[in-house]
């Protein structure tokens, strides 16, 4: 069997943020022949809108643009931890994908949103984004404050770990299918 890179996104870029807990978990959900990294956007630190062309065009000149496309394409899929900000999605999520264009068509994306409400606006939001950007969006579980996790990022005993599990089936065969064709 084929091992599979997926790479889990934190995409807030928040000081107090809990998405990194949160990745974690989803990254201890993986199946045990999937090779699973974690990619802190705050880490990744893109610049806004830093390219002379619009990245349509696909001549990227900026050194953080480059090592992102770069980044971007050692993956076979992407899982992406999103919380939910005043009724949104962080820009810092919006920027990572508005930076690059072609490495987002046809790439698996899971969406797995936190926060009250289980971030449901904010995924559905994203997931327009990523329909946008003809990525494979493949809608994850959301997890709640109080229900799934604490404010804090402590996984309760509830959260969704099926779901997720059953997240990470799809994207696999979305990449199986993907390699097939």
């Amino acid at each position: 069997m084929t091992s599979h890179k997926i790479g889990i996104v934190v995409s807030s870029s928040r000081p107090t943020r809990i998405g990194t807990k949160v990745a974690q978990w989803v990254r201890d959900q993986a199946p045990n022949d999937t090779e699973v990294d974690i990619i802190d956007l705050a880490e990744v630190d893109l610049p806004f809108l830093a390219e002379p062309e619009l990245p349509s065009a696909g001549n990227y000149t900026q050194p953080s643009t480059l090592a992102w496309s770069e980044r971007v394409r050692t993956y076979d899929a992407l899982i992406v931890t999103l919380p939910e900000y005043n009724a949104g999605y962080p820009a810092v999520v919006k920027n990572a994908v508005d930076t690059l264009h072609a490495e987002w068509t046809d790439l698996p994306i899971g969406i797995i949103g936190y926060g009250w409400g289980a971030a449901a606006g904010s995924a559905r939001q994203f997931g327009e984004v990523l329909d946008r950007v003809k990525a494979l969006r493949l809608d994850g579980p959301g997890l709640s404050f109080g229900q799934d996790l604490t404010p804090e990022g402590d996984i309760l005993e509830a959260a969704p770990s099926d779901e997720v599990r059953g997240l990470y089936d799809q994207i696999i065969a979305a990449v199986r299918e993907k390699v097939a064709a």
